[in-house]
C-alpha cells in the first residue's frame, strides 16, 4: 500500500514538474513572439514613414494605430493570407492583433506586405477594439504605396474615420487586398 501511494506521489509529481516546465516555455515563447513582433512593427512604422514622410503627420494626429509589419498571403484557386501587429496608442504598444482572410477565385502565387491602419477618431479606435472579427468597412479610405509615388493625402484631405496604407510588396499575387480581412485582439 506504501509502495503505491509514493509510486502515486512520484509521478504527480513529474506531472506537475512536466507541466510546470511546458507553461513556462509557452509563456517564453509568446513573450518572444511578442518582442519580435513590435521590433519588425517599429522597423515597418520607419520604412513607412521613410517612402510616404505624409504618413508621420497622420500617425501623430491618429487616435489609435495599428501596425501590421507582414502579413502573408498565398493561393492557388483557394487563398488565405495572415500576419500579426500591434495596436499604438500615444507612441506605447496597448495590444497584440491578428489579421486573417480566405479568399477564392482565380488566383496563383504568394506575396507579403505591410500595413497601417490610421484610426482618426476615438470612435472608430473604440469600435476596432470592441469588434472581435473586426473588418475594413466603407468608412475607411485604403491606399498602395507604390515605390516613388505619393499617398496624396495631406493635413486637409483627412476627412475620413480610418485610414489605412499598404506598402513594401514583395512577391508575386494579383494583388494585396485588405478586403475580407478580419481583425482579432490577441493575447501575449
Amino acid at each position: 500500500m506504501k509502495s503505491q501511494q509514493r509510486r502515486k506521489l512520484l509521478i504527480g509529481s513529474v506531472a506537475l514538474l512536466t507541466s510546470s516546465a511546458l507553461i513556462g516555455c509557452s509563456a517564453k515563447q509568446a513573450q518572444h513572439a511578442g518582442n519580435e513582433i513590435l521590433a519588425e512593427a517599429d522597423e515597418s512604422l520607419s520604412k513607412l514613414f521613410e517612402i510616404a514622410p505624409e504618413s508621420q503627420d497622420i500617425y501623430n494626429k491618429s487616435a489609435g494605430t495599428l501596425i501590421m509589419p507582414k502579413v502573408t498571403k498565398a493561393g492557388f484557386v483557394f487563398g488565405g493570407s495572415y500576419g500579426e501587429g500591434v495596436l499604438k496608442i500615444g507612441g506605447a504598444t496597448v495590444d497584440f492583433y491578428s489579421v486573417a482572410a480566405a479568399s477564392f477565385g482565380y488566383q496563383l502565387g504568394a506575396i507579403q506586405f505591410s500595413h497601417v491602419i490610421f484610426f482618426m477618431t476615438e470612435d472608430s479606435l473604440r469600435n476596432f477594439r470592441l469588434t472581435d472579427g473586426w473588418e475594413i468597412g466603407a468608412d475607411a479610405e485604403v491606399f498602395f504605396r507604390k515605390q516613388g509615388a505619393s499617398i496624396g493625402i495631406t493635413n486637409n484631405t483627412l476627412t475620413k474615420p480610418i485610414y489605412a496604407i499598404v506598402f513594401g510588396q514583395r512577391g508575386v499575387i494579383a494583388g494585396a487586398s485588405l478586403e475580407g480581412a478580419k481583425y482579432s485582439r490577441l493575447i501575449r
